[in-house]
């Protein structure tokens, strides 16, 4: 089945190029664009998408109130913000709304579509090369210290857990990992978010990624 895909970014040209990728990999359903990002729950009320991927920097309806919308509107629909930048702060503030990851748009077509699959899966997707830089560099996110701290707190089981998760894995793909059921890992999932005191899954994936070092290594 493939992974429908809305995409949103205000220039037209770029916004009709990523179409075009997404049709040369297979897996991947353009179901709808858009320049504007305000249409954004009319589209997944009209489109029924697995993923919504979104410019970041965007006039009027920027990346991150596309995040905040989906999160109140359609809080099942992953988003995916696609962006030049490699902004701190703007980072900070998409994983504190609850995107499901943040890459930049150099990365290739397989690359791509592959996040998309991914963050369609419950997976979540830190391009590496800004992930650290945005976790340093951030005041909105917790110290690595800190985390090296909570991290010391987690059972072995869960630990097991937790490097899966900061590798952006989904449930499902841990279970079948670890040999667990997928309601074992959702268990130890929430409890990972309550000791490692995140938001969200893609602030817990980069908390646990910075305590266990990944951030030297590229863990796409």
């Amino acid at each position: 089945m493939n992974t429908r895909i809305i995409l949103i970014d205000d220039h037209e040209m770029l916004l009709r190029g990523l179409s075009l990728l997404f049709d040369t990999v297979e897996g991947c359903e353009v179901v709808a664009t858009t320049t504007d990002g305000r249409k954004v729950a009319e589209l997944i009320d009209v489109h029924d998408p697995d993923v919504v991927v979104t410019d970041a920097v965007m006039p009027r309806f920027d990346g991150l109130a596309v995040v905040k919308q989906c999160k109140n509107m359609n809080p099942d629909v992953p988003v995916l913000v696609l962006t030049t930048f490699d902004d701190s702060e703007l980072v900070s503030e998409l994983i504190h709304a609850g995107a499901a990851g943040y890459i930049l748009k150099d990365v290739s077509a397989e690359y791509l579509a592959n996040a998309a699959k991914a963050a369609a899966a419950g997976g979540t997707v830190l391009d590496p090369r800004i992930a650290g830089f945005a976790y340093g560099k951030s005041s909105a996110l917790s110290s690595s210290a800190k985390d090296n701290r909570k991290v010391t707190t987690l059972t072995p089981a869960e630990t097991q857990v937790a490097k899966l998760v900061a590798r952006g894995m989904n449930n499902q793909t841990i279970a079948a990992e670890l040999v667990l059921a997928e309601g074992t890992v959702k268990n130890h999932v929430s409890t990972l978010l309550r000791k490692m005191e995140a938001d969200n899954r893609t602030a817990l994936a980069l908390s646990l990624a910075s305590a266990f070092g990944l951030f030297e290594n590229d863990f796409r």
